[in-house]
This record gives C-alpha cells, sequence and structure tokens, in this order.
C-alpha cells in the first residue's frame, strides 16, 4: 500500500510538472560537452558495430592462415553472441554500481583486450578468447550507452542524440565490410581496437551522468555535471529540481531485481522492452546482416555487389531516422519501418516461391536484391535504433539496472537464436524462412499500434510516471 501511494505522488508530481513551468521552458540548445559526450559514448558503439562486421571480410584470411575448418569459422563467428549474453546479464549492475562512464571504461578494457588477441593470436584458442571478450564488452556497451546518452540530453534532443547510437553501429558494421577487403585480417582487428582506445581516453574529460550522481546522493556532482551538459550559461535550477524531486520520491520504492520486474506496477515498461526487443531480433534482421551472402547467391546474384549496396544503404537510411526521431516521433518510425520489413520479407518469400516454380527467373534475382536492400533500409529507418532508444526512456530508476539487463539479455539471445537457426531454416524453405519474417513483422505492426506509447518530447520522469497512470487507471 505505501509503495502505490508513493507510485501515485510521482504521477502527482510529473502531472503538475506538465502543466505548470516546465511547458515554458525554451528549447534546448546543444552544447559542446553534450556532443562531445555523445561522440565519446558512441565509440562503444562503432566498436560494436566492427565486431558485427568483422567476420564476414575477415573468413578468408582466417581461415588460410590459421588452417581453421568452417566449422572452427563458425564456432568463432558465433560466439561473439555468447559473450554478448554474458555481458548483458552484468551490465545494468554494473551501470548502477560503479557509475555510466567506469562502466564503458570496463567495457573498453575486454574489447581493447579481444581486438588485441584476435590481432596477434597463433591459434584458434586466443582468437575464440578475443571474440568473447569483445562480446562481453560490446553486452555492456549495448545497454549503457543509449541510457548514458538518454539521461544527459535535454527531451527536445533525446531522440537525436540516443539514436546516433545506431548510426554509429551501422557506420562501424560498414567500415569493417569494406576496409576488410582491402588489409590484412588482423590489421582489420587492429582497427577495431582504434574506437576503444579513443572512449577509453575520451571518458576523463566527460561527465558522469547526472541522473545517476543524484541517484546515490552526489549533489553537488550533479548539479555541475547537468551545468557541464546544458552549459554555462543555462539556468538549471528547473530542470535539477523537477530530477531531484522525481529522484527523492522514485527511491522511496524497493530497489527491484529481476524477479521484482514481473510485478504488476512495471508490467506495462517490461512488456513494452521486452516486446519489441524480441519482435526486433525474431524478425531476422540480424540474420540478414550475416547471412546476406548466401541469400545473393542462392537467388544467383553476385555477392559482392549485393553486400556492398546493402552497407552503403544502410548509412544514409540510418542517419535519416535519426534526423527524424525528434520530429516525426518514435511510434511513426517503428509502424514505417515494421510495414516496411513486413513488405519486403513477404516479397522475397514471392521471389524464391518463383524461383521454386521456374517462373519468372530473370525477374526473380532482381526482386530480391530490391527485398533485401528494402528490409535493410527499412530496418535502419526505426527498428534497428528506437527499441533502444525506448529502453533507456521507459524504466524508472529503482529498476533501470534490472530491466536494462533483462532487455539487453533478451535481445542478445534472440539474435544468438535466430543467427543460429537461420540457416537451417533456409535450407528448409527459402519462401517459408521471409514468409515466417513477414508474418513476425506484420504483428509488430500490431503490438506497436496497441503497446508503444510516444515518448517524443518528454521527461524522463514524465514518460515513466506516464506508464504508470496507464496502468492504475
Amino acid at each position: 500500500m505505501e509503495e502505490a501511494g508513493l507510485e501515485q505522488s510521482l504521477i502527482i508530481q510529473q502531472e503538475s510538472i506538465k502543466n505548470g513551468s516546465s511547458t515554458d521552458m525554451s528549447r534546448s540548445s546543444t552544447t559542446a560537452v553534450l556532443v562531445l559526450s555523445t561522440f565519446v559514448a558512441v565509440c562503444g558503439s562503432f566498436c560494436y558495430g566492427c565486431a558485427v562486421g568483422y567476420s564476414s571480410p575477415a573468413e578468408s584470411g582466417i581461415l588460410k592462415d590459421l588452417g581453421l575448418s568452417v566449422a572452427d569459422y563458425s564456432v568463432f563467428g558465433s560466439i561473439l553472441t555468447v559473450g554478448g549474453m554474458i555481458g548483458a546479464v552484468f551490465s545494468g549492475k554494473i551501470a548502477d554500481m560503479f557509475g555510466r562512464r567506469r562502466a564503458m571504461w570496463f567495457s573498453d578494457i575486454f574489447c581493447t583486450f579481444g581486438w588485441f588477441a584476435i590481432a596477434f593470436t597463433k591459434d584458434s584458442l586466443w582468437l575464440d578468447l578475443g571474440r568473447v571478450s569483445i562480446g562481453f564488452g560490446v553486452g555492456i556497451i549495448s545497454y549503457v550507452v543509449p541510457v548514458y546518452i538518454a539521461e544527459i540530453a535535454p527531451k527536445d534532443l533525446r531522440g537525436v542524440f540516443t539514436s546516433s547510437n545506431q548510426l554509429m553501429l551501422t557506420c562501424g558494421f560498414s567500415l569493417s565490410f569494406f576496409i576488410g577487403n582491402v588489409i590484412s585480417w588482423r590489421s582489420l582487428a587492429l582497427v577495431g581496437a582504434v574506437p576503444c582506445l579513443l572512449q577509453f581516453i575520451g571518458l576523463f574529460f566527460i561527465p558522469e551522468s547526472p541522473r545517476w550522481l543524484i541517484k546515490i546522493g552526489r549533489e553537488k556532482e550533479f548539479e555541475n555535471a547537468l551545468q557541464r551538459v546544458r552549459g554555462k550559461q543555462a539556468d538549471i535550477s528547473q530542470e535539477a529540481a523537477e530530477i531531484r524531486d522525481y529522484m527523492e520520491a522514485s527511491q522511496k520504492l524497493s530497489e527491484g531485481g529481476i524477479l521484482d520486474l514481473f510485478q504488476r506496477r512495471y508490467v506495462n515498461s517490461l512488456i513494452i522492452g521486452v516486446g519489441l526487443m524480441l519482435l526486433q531480433q525474431l524478425g531476422g534482421n540480424s540474420a540478414l546482416s550475416y547471412y546476406a551472402s548466401t541469400i545473393f547467391e542462392k537467388a544467383g546474384l553476385s555477392t559482392a555487389i549485393g553486400t556492398t549496396a546493402a552497407a552503403i544503404l544502410e548509412i544514409p537510411v540510418t542517419a535519416m531516422g535519426v534526423m527524424l526521431m525528434d520530429k516525426a516521433g518514435r511510434r511513426p518510425l517503428l509502424m514505417i519501418s515494421a510495414s516496411g520489413l513486413c513488405f519486403f520479407y513477404f516479397l522475397m518469400g514471392l521471389s524464391f516461391t518463383l524461383q521454386a516454380a521456374h517462373l519468372l527467373k530473370k525477374v526473380t534475382p532482381i526482386l530480391v536484391l530490391i527485398g533485401l536492400l528494402g528490409c535493410s533500409a527499412s530496418n535502419s529507418t526505426g527498428m534497428a535504433g528506437v527499441p533502444w532508444v525506448i529502453m533507456s526512456e521507459i524504466f524508472p530508476v529503482n529498476v533501470k539496472a534490472s530491466a536494462g539487463s533483462l532487455v539487453t539479455l533478451v535481445n542478445w539471445s534472440g539474435s544468438g537464436i535466430v543467427t543460429y537457426t537461420f540457416n537451417f531454416l533456409f535450407e528448409w524453405s527459402s519462401a517459408g524462412t521471409f514468409f515466417i519474417c513477414a508474418s513476425i513483422y506484420g504483428a509488430t505492426v500490431v503490438f506497436i499500434a496497441m503497446v508503444v506509447p510516444e515518448t517524443k518530447g518528454r521527461t524522463l520522469e514524465e514518460i515513466q510516471a506516464s506508464i504508470s497512470t496507464r496502468l492504475l487507471h
């Protein structure tokens, strides 16, 4: 009863914020510290993209130089996910216990070690250890980067800055693919270590998350950090008071573990966060990144042309999604993205159906190319990055660590399952595989329309209180 009363008081506080002085706040400006802090944070996202994109261009060189079998290399390629799942389990607690900056430092140590282990390895043991170490590091990064950016960015710019996480991941992936075709696999591993080292150094020059500082009672440091990211001349008194009031009330609620997330008061946030991550992965987008060459080959297309076109397309489309995040909103981007994925997966399924029936033989490869490029563009528009933005916004501070770990674990687990099973499904039925993916994204459109709230232009405290309001009323 006491916690229910506290939750109601949080809602009342946020109603007064929405109806009161917060509506008079002028639009926030971008400061040098905010840009620098975001850049340093997304260096980790760039490292994540390099890790995902590494295995494809490095395959032939590693097989030749180390004498690995295809089965051995499959282990190397997929073991990143194992490390990612382990990192996801600990990500929330590490970020809550030691802070967002120290969590990124911790990740950098594992990622840097992993890249150097791969670059200088003489056998498969250190190759796999390096890959697991990178996986563990990016498992932490995949949670802490969007959370850190969401906690430092002003509400009217939060979508743009937080979604830059996905943009830099895409850039890292594309860079690995492009330069991996012209440099050795050992040199490519050293390139992957560069963003980790940049982030490690850059973290000395950026502030800790103000919301984490106030959460652990470091009042003066909280105000200093908030002033730094808003600018020396900015009046932070109102925003600081709102954050402080919400934090004081929310901290009277019990600190939640994983099992506590399944209580009634958190059910909406949990359904939104887990649902988006699960649907994002079960739709097969991770598998497209890993097996694009196989798909193009089966369709009778040049794998080099197809995969290069997909990699080039992802960057500008992701950038467009970033620019639209705080203009169009999260829900419209998700709806457009999921609808596009449903349509283009259906087109690919239809293409392979025609191929199996020996119909329109000259047209089907073109349809597959259009379908895969359409899936890549649609995914980059919203489903790739927006779920991470929403995840960073919807969970109350007392359960954010446990919720973040769970949601990130769901994402990595879904990726692992789909990546492992995709080849088997594709061998069973090429067309059937893509019809299944289309069905999942059809269900995703319904899920977004019925469950996912719009979070554009609202403070984190307003978002979290409004989700509780939906439950209580």
